[in-house]
């Protein structure tokens, strides 16, 4: 019986792994349409997408480190690996407060006084939270090059917390439910389910070229 036991044990431990984890939001950026985001995570990768299979999608490699964006119109894949960032500024200041909410912990990220995210998070599907942090920890130092080439009217100081030097506490606090950042743009979790794991979604189709984004 103990043998047994452990046989079914055995069986569904493979059967989780070839799962895979299926969040659904609805994104909306200032003055635009509320718009549906999927993202699907395994132990291996994360993909985000508008939840349409055949679509243009982002895709993070958690081993490998470096996050694709296919583009199907352009038969390109650009490829972006983690970068060096420059040492943080000696003057930075930045705070994130916490505090418990009937749905999970309600948090504030701020910089330098100014509010640059707000939201709700909760402890669940934590390494779908990890890989998103993983994601913007690969893409810091693109999003300061950005920042530092764009005009000084455009550079803010929340871009510098919510993309490069705080990128990923929020999430440390679990899976966005609610976030709202300071240019009005929104994320609202709508569900999370398990599914099959289906691999062809975790590859960059045949034939298409990959380039390597500006390091």
């Amino acid at each position: 019986m103990k043998a047994l036991v452990c046989l079914l044990a055995l069986c569904m431990g493979v059967a989780h792994a070839d799962d895979m984890t299926v969040l659904r939001y609805v994104d909306q950026d200032p003055d635009g349409p509320p718009y549906a985001t999927r993202i699907l995570v395994t132990p291996d990768f994360m993909r985000m997408d508008s939840g349409e299979d055949a679509g243009d999608f982002s895709l993070l490699d958690r081993r490998k480190r470096v996050v694709i964006n296919v583009m199907h119109d352009s038969r390109l894949a650009m490829v972006f690996a983690a970068g060096a960032l420059p040492p943080k500024p000696a003057g930075w200041k930045s705070r994130l407060d916490a505090s418990k909410d009937a749905r999970g912990t309600r948090f504030t990220l701020t910089a330098k006084g100014v509010v640059c995210s707000e939201g709700i998070a909760a402890r669940h599907a934590m390494d779908a939270a990890r890989a998103m942090a993983e994601q913007k920890s690969i893409l810091a130092a693109t999003q300061y090059r950005v920042w530092k080439n764009s005009p000084p009217a455009m550079q803010h100081d929340c871009d510098l917390a919510n993309q490069v030097w705080n990128s990923g506490d929020t999430l440390t606090l679990g899976l966005p439910l609610e976030e709202r950042e300071y240019t009005g743009r929104t994320r609202t979790f709508e569900s999370e389910t398990r599914q099959p794991l289906n691999p062809a979604l975790f590859r960059v189709p045949e034939g298409m070229a990959q380039i390597d984004a500006p390091s």
